[in-house]
């Protein structure tokens, strides 16, 4: 499927003026992403968003802290309450290190992916209300569970909902106090943290007034793991947030952290968020894809090498099998959305053999592939649950909102959602969906775009233009790497790499004979019908090799010259 590259236009005479202090190419950069002066660069570059945002201005946060410090002043049993993601596990690790801190009797909690599914359930609360927890402290998940929020109040326990997840439209759960700066009417500035950011924040408020045993620098390495797996945008407070979270995993003092690396085989001391997203997060996803995330948590709280380094392989070896299980569930899910339509606006595929931990991992695959949105489902023997990805031309959780009488329950966000469905409503709810998207969809040209920040000549990437654009970091959703596009490339050679040959690797030659390597992950189809000249859109990156330092291109794709928009 041929992408649209999308090109800005160029930068004004008074904004190149304005930015004048800057590398030329670094001002058109800027430019594309909204600052026009100077000041505005150096606070973006600097990540100089203000930190010291008042935590007391979530709603519910001053409720919050009186009754978490009461139940700590009375040696009552507190459990914090997550979820089984990136996002869910390091808010748990980062609420349990802060309440220890404060000599407080928690213990964590992290639901069963496959037993329990995702977010608050009434046995949970049942059998914590049975080992003596008085107060439950959700993170990352509640604002959808009005019952369970409820049956908590039904049963005695105290109950504290920290989310980030938009709220279902009506009545919010009956907590004792709900932060999320999501809530109608919530004067928080930034909306967009993370259920890690949100957990921080309230690590903040516990922590203003100087207390003993909380080191809110300790425990900014949690907030950029968590904050960067969950595709949080890297603006604003966030990231301030990474960026200095970045710094904390470059010298980490976390011992699970440093063994997950050195089982990646990566480098701390150099870590980006990319490799967060890339290298470190997929293994800490992969205990609870396959089995239980209690073995993330556990390498995120343990100060014991040992363990570490065991608990650091078990994760890693995990992680091998999801990519396995991943593969085959992709290629039967495609299989199976594809067998009646061979274009349908939504893919939808549900199976019993399918596992629940990867399911959202299939769908995303099948939405690169196709650019439609994509719903993979574990079918049970009563309910269906389904993860949903989507693209941006369509909001997946509007469209289950829709369907919310069909379902047990949904909740999400624009382009990822999850729901539980009875198996009776199953058929209804794919005739309804599908029907959504071909209202929606049908009439659309249907292409992904790619974003691209400027044409440049391939001679000017130089090291010198490197190093600009590490200010930039960290990088990734919501402020994305910086994509160049090239014209009329010379392609001294090519061949197909990785495993059943799903890479390019080019040899090109720049218009002064200089020739610079590029890698294409999952283009190695292109490389039958590769013209002698290509255009090429491409981030810049360095090659360690053998001990050697070179310049290579990461292609985002490669045309034949002037082929398309």
């Amino acid at each position: 499927m041929q992408k649209r590259w999308n090109l800005p236009p160029k930068l004004t005479p008074e904004a190149d003026r304005n930015l004048g202090a800057f590398h030329p190419v670094m001002r058109q950069l800027l430019f594309n992403r909204g600052y026009g002066t100077e000041e505005e660069a150096r606070a973006f570059l600097h990540g100089d968003s203000d930190l010291n945002t008042d935590p007391f201005q979530l709603m519910g946060m001053a409720s919050a802290v009186e009754l978490i410090n009461l139940a700590v002043e009375r040696g009552q049993l507190i459990a914090v309450y997550g979820d089984y993601d990136v996002d869910g596990v390091t808010a748990t690790a980062l609420l349990v290190q802060t309440l220890r801190g404060m000599d407080a009797n928690v213990r964590p909690y992290i639901p069963n992916r496959f037993d329990e599914g995702y977010g608050l359930n009434v046995e949970a609360l049942d059998n914590l209300k049975a080992e003596g927890v008085r107060l439950v402290i959700t993170v990352d998940c509640g604002i959808r569970s009005p019952q369970e929020a409820q049956h908590a109040r039904d049963i005695g326990l105290d109950l504290i909902i920290s989310d980030h997840h938009h709220p279902a439209v009506g009545a919010l759960p009956p907590a004792v106090a709900i932060i999320n700066p999501k809530l109608p009417g919530d004067p928080y500035p930034d909306k967009d943290l993370a259920g890690v950011g949100v957990a921080f924040k309230i690590a903040e408020a516990l922590a203003s007034p100087g207390r003993a045993g909380v080191s809110l620098e300790a425990l900014l390495d949690l907030v950029a793991l968590g904050t960067v797996a969950d595709l949080a945008p890297l603006i604003g407070e966030n990231r301030t947030l990474v960026r200095r979270g970045l710094d904390e995993i470059h010298q980490t003092r976390r011992q699970g952290l440093f063994s997950l690396a050195n089982v990646a085989a990566m480098q701390i001391s150099k870590t980006t968020a990319s490799q967060i997203g890339f290298i470190l997060g997929p293994r800490l996803n992969a205990a609870g894809r396959l089995k239980s995330a209690e073995a993330a948590l556990e390498l995120l709280v343990t100060n014991d090498p040992s363990q570490a380094g065991r608990l650091a392989q078990e994760l890693d070896v995990n992680n091998q099998e999801r990519q396995a299980v991943t593969r085959e569930t992709q290629v039967k899910a495609e299989a199976l959305a594809t067998a009646d339509e061979l274009d349908p606006a939504l893919l939808f595929a549900a199976h019993e053999d399918f596992s629940p931990g990867v399911v959202g991992l299939a769908a995303s695959r099948l939405v690169e592939v196709h650019y439609r949105p994509a719903i993979v489902a574990a079918k049970g023997p009563e309910e269906t649950r389904g993860s949903c990805r989507s693209i941006p031309e369509f909001h997946i959780t509007d469209a289950l909102d829709k369907c919310a009488d069909l379902l047990v329950r949904h909740g999400g966000h624009a382009a990822a959602a999850g729901f539980t469905v009875r198996n009776e409503n199953l058929p209804e709810l794919v005739r309804r969906l599908k029907a959504l998207a071909e209202v929606e969809l049908g009439r659309q040209d249907l292409r992904p775009t790619l974003n691209t920040d400027m044409e440049i000549a391939l001679s000017m990437m130089n090291f010198e233009l490197l190093r600009h654009l590490g200010e930039l970091e960290p990088t990734g959703y919501g402020n994305r790497e910086a994509v160049f596009v090239s014209r009329e490339v010379r392609v001294r050679s090519s061949r197909v790499v990785g495993a059943d040959g799903k890479h390019l690797k080019l040899t090109l030659q720049d218009e002064r004979g200089v020739t610079t390597d590029a890698i294409g992950f999952r283009l190695g189809h292109l490389q039958l019908d590769l013209p002698a000249r290509v255009d090429l859109a491409y981030t810049l990156e360095s090659n360690d090799y053998n001990g050697r330092t070179t310049l290579q291109l990461n292609l985002k794709d490669v045309r034949a010259p002037r082929d398309g928009t």
